[in-house]
């Protein structure tokens, strides 16, 4: 009798979570060879060059695709179009990066021997240490023997895992070696979700004096309420006599001092703003970007921060951020991924 789906799905969730935490208990045993894979990859003049047959190459495409992403040049060799000129791509300059769960995919090891030949190393990954495409490797990854794991315990499934995990060690590897960082990144992905995160800065989602509602720590609680009230931020920043940031108001703020006044709503109003305020605010500088903002509001314990003023080099309030306004630009946190 068939199991229920969910608990299917389940079960291979832990068979390749669990090959994954195999995996990871053999790193300290292949740490020379994976450090020498990571040296043929930073040595690499040319391209890397990713080669595997059907979910393998699946695999490999993404794995090179990373690569191109994060500055090493990549591109994926399909085996058997290599065969039909395709490997003249291959030059002595490249580092090949070979995939056979099985290590005896016909196809990837009768090319390995071309590519060597035309001066290209060759990176195997590959389940079967003592299997033929690691002996022809000049380094070898290989996680062991393993079961897929589906019901036959053929469909490339934990195999899949295993060199995707692999793949992406190498290449974080590779760019922690190389030193690279956000600036970089940027270079790569300079649109789209990423883009976003990596060029806005919270200046560019100032859009005036309606983004900048402020008064002096002279005013009373009541004149500090009138520009809560005219603006749609919720908030109002409070300044000194030189304009930097001293204190800031929030609808929140209102509504306790509101709820534990003493007196009538007129003595309330007639307060100093600066008895009231919550001083010394978390704030954020105007070219930060816009990222960095939404995690300061997101990480504040035990609530977020809803707005954030914005201030200059030189302490000055320029400006104010609503959370709503930072998820409407697109900008999304990674935190807890």
């Amino acid at each position: 009798m068939a199991r229920d789906p969910h608990e299917t799905g389940r079960d291979v969730v832990a068979q390749e979570r669990d090959a994954l935490a195999g995996l990871h208990e053999r790193m300290p045993a292949m740490a020379a060879a994976f450090d020498k894979a990571v040296g043929l990859i930073l040595d690499c003049a040319g391209r890397v060059i990713l080669c595997g047959m059907g979910k393998s190459g699946q695999i490999g495409r993404k794995i090179a695709s990373t690569l191109v992403s994060t500055g090493t040049p990549s591109s994926f060799l399909h085996p058997a179009e290599g065969f039909h000129g395709d490997v003249g791509i291959v030059t002595s300059r490249d580092v090949v990066i070979a995939i056979s769960n099985s290590g005896s995919t016909r196809e990837v090891l009768e090319l390995v021997p071309v590519m060597r030949n035309l001066g290209a190393k060759v990176i195997a990954l590959t389940g079967a240490a003592n299997g033929a495409l690691a002996q022809e490797a000049d380094v070898a990854l290989c996680w062991g023997e393993m079961r897929e794991a589906d019901s036959t315990g053929l469909v490339p499934t934990v195999s899949a895992a295993l060199t995707l995990g692999l793949g992406d060690a190498l290449t974080v590897a590779v760019m922690e070696q190389r030193g690279f960082g956000v600036g970089d990144y940027q270079l790569f992905h300079p649109s789209g979700a990423i883009g976003t995160k990596l060029t806005m800065r919270v200046l560019d989602l100032l859009r005036g004096p309606h983004t900048n509602p402020c008064v002096q720590a002279t005013a009373t609680f009541g004149e500090a309420l009138e520009v809560v009230t005219r603006n749609t931020l919720g908030g109002v920043s409070i300044v000194d006599d030189a304009g930097k940031l001293v204190g800031i108001i929030t609808d929140g703020d209102v509504r306790r001092c509101m709820q534990v006044a003493s007196g009538s709503v007129a003595d309330l109003l007639a307060r100093p703003v600066s008895e009231l305020m919550t001083a010394d605010p978390t704030a954020v500088r105007a070219e930060s970007l816009a990222i960095d903002a939404l995690r300061t509001m997101e990480d504040r314990k035990p609530t977020p921060i809803m707005l954030l003023p914005v201030i200059d080099e030189e302490d000055r309030a320029v400006g104010m951020v609503h959370l709503h306004t930072l998820v409407q630009a697109g900008l999304t946190s990674d935190r807890g991924r």
